[in-house]
């Protein structure tokens, strides 16, 4: 995978000829934009290597370089959820992380959609913002509402995804750990642990 020879790339800059056509200049960019979306899915590839390789050196190693571990492991952590054949070649890592969290069925359903709709990132984050309030407002009970609005679910869905769990199941969690900080962990044992199938959110 090359940019057209054309322009003449250095690690810090890109030059391009005074004449440049506007196809070819459009070209570069694509090809651009190839490398560097393609460079997430190989960093994370070389992490999941590295991690059942070197299981007990690859940190280390990666310490040793410039390299960003959080930023590398947010890679694998996409990587291992899309195993080369599900990737798809039409779409960004990007788009891929947005669905990351959802089961695989969801996962195929969503890029899908994206794919033969042509929409961009923010477009299926869009699209999946309307679907998950529509979906926690039909799974709502009698016993447990909480309004949020759609930033705020859009919000907790991220952190939920940052510690690769369901976003319901990832709510009750913290709440939990709200309530022990308040009224000690053993009065929380005794009085929500059944109650936790029961919980849901609503949105504005």
């Amino acid at each position: 995978m090359t940019v057209d020879d054309r322009a003449r790339t250095r690690r810090s800059s890109l030059s391009l000829p005074e004449y440049l056509p506007l196809e070819h200049w459009k070209t570069i960019g694509e090809q651009i934009f190839a490398i560097v979306d393609s460079s997430a899915w190989w960093l994370g590839d070389w992490l999941v290597f590295g991690q059942q390789t070197y299981p007990h050196r690859y940190r280390d190693a990666i310490e040793q370089t410039s390299l960003d571990y959080q930023t590398l492991r947010n890679y694998a952590w996409i990587a291992r959820k899309f195993p080369p054949s599900r990737r798809r070649d039409g779409l960004s890592l990007q788009h891929h992380a947005e669905v990351a969290a959802l089961p695989a069925e969801e996962q195929d359903r969503w890029l899908g959609e994206a794919e033969s709709r042509a929409w961009s990132r923010n477009e299926l984050r869009r699209h999946l913002r309307a679907a998950r309030v529509e979906r926690l407002g039909a799974a709502a009970t009698e016993d447990v509402q909480v309004t949020a609005s759609a930033e705020q679910c859009d919000r907790w869905e991220k952190a939920a995804q940052g510690m690769e769990s369901d976003l319901n199941d990832w709510m009750i969690r913290k709440v939990d750990e709200a309530a022990a900080t308040a009224l000690g962990p053993e009065i929380v044992d005794d009085t929500v642990r059944s109650d936790h199938a029961d919980s849901s959110v609503t949105s504005e």
